[in-house]
């Protein structure tokens, strides 16, 4: 155990929100910020790790970046609990793997399954259950901003090129909705230390049907937005 606070995003307490939105993109947390957020000051860019802290609905909030994959995300997350946030939502993209979820659709994440290292390492392979009423607060905001919403089960992975042919199948199988690459770490180390968490992701490519992307300008759009639904869903919960 590290006797300091905050080794790897080198910032302290009073800079940081007991509400935190967690974008793993640093691009992402910097335009969110930037649009959403009333008074957005720079907290930190440690590591490129960037966050930042401001008011949304008058309510004090910090956006922090979390990087890539689950072995990034539990530090970040780790170092917000030890800083004070006792609210994180995952604001994220995901890749759709069933057939009817389309390029920009909204998923809620109720349950999440680890297939990444440090998510199997914290969960076993299934992450606690992530706050329900973080979650229900998810999903009316994106109702009310007329996005289609899915909920269910996504699955965390750190492998974004994945060499291994039929994983997407079998996922599919499960009745998995998505793959993204940090709720189940997020899940996990939010009930280990006390706090309360909730995913919502926009689906940015099609892993099922017929496949595609999201343009660039499209994808920076809609990472905003669900940053939005975020921290509608901070503020009300």
């Amino acid at each position: 155990m590290c006797p300091f606070l905050a080794l790897h995003l080198r910032t302290a307490k009073g800079r940081q929100a007991p509400l935190a939105l967690c974008p793993g993109d640093p691009d992402r947390a910097r335009l969110a910020a930037a649009e959403l957020l009333e008074g957005a000051r720079t907290v930190t860019e440690a590591r490129g790790l960037l966050g930042f802290t401001g008011r949304y609905r008058g309510v004090p909030v910090t956006i922090q970046a979390t990087g890539m994959g689950g072995g990034s995300a539990a530090i970040v997350v780790h170092e917000l609990i030890e800083l004070g946030a006792r609210v994180l939502v995952r604001a994220g993209s995901t890749g759709g793997l069933q057939e009817d979820l389309p390029l920009g659709a909204i998923v809620v994440a109720d349950r999440a399954v680890a297939d990444d290292g440090a998510g199997l390492a914290l969960t076993g392979g299934e992450a606690p259950s992530p706050d329900a009423a973080i979650s229900d607060a998810l999903a009316r905001a994106a109702g009310a901003a007329g996005h289609r919403v899915a909920r269910g089960t996504v699955v965390s992975t750190d492998l974004f090129y994945d060499p291994e042919p039929g994983r997407n199948e079998a996922w599919r199988a499960r009745g998995i909705l998505s793959v993204e690459m940090e709720a189940a770490v997020l899940f996990a180390l939010a009930q280990r230390h006390g706090a309360r968490a909730g995913c919502v992701l926009t689906v940015s490519n099609r892993l099922a049907g017929e496949p595609g992307w999201m343009g660039r300008n499209a994808l920076a759009a809609a990472g905003v937005e669900v940053c939005r639904v975020g921290l509608e869903a901070l503020v009300a919960a």
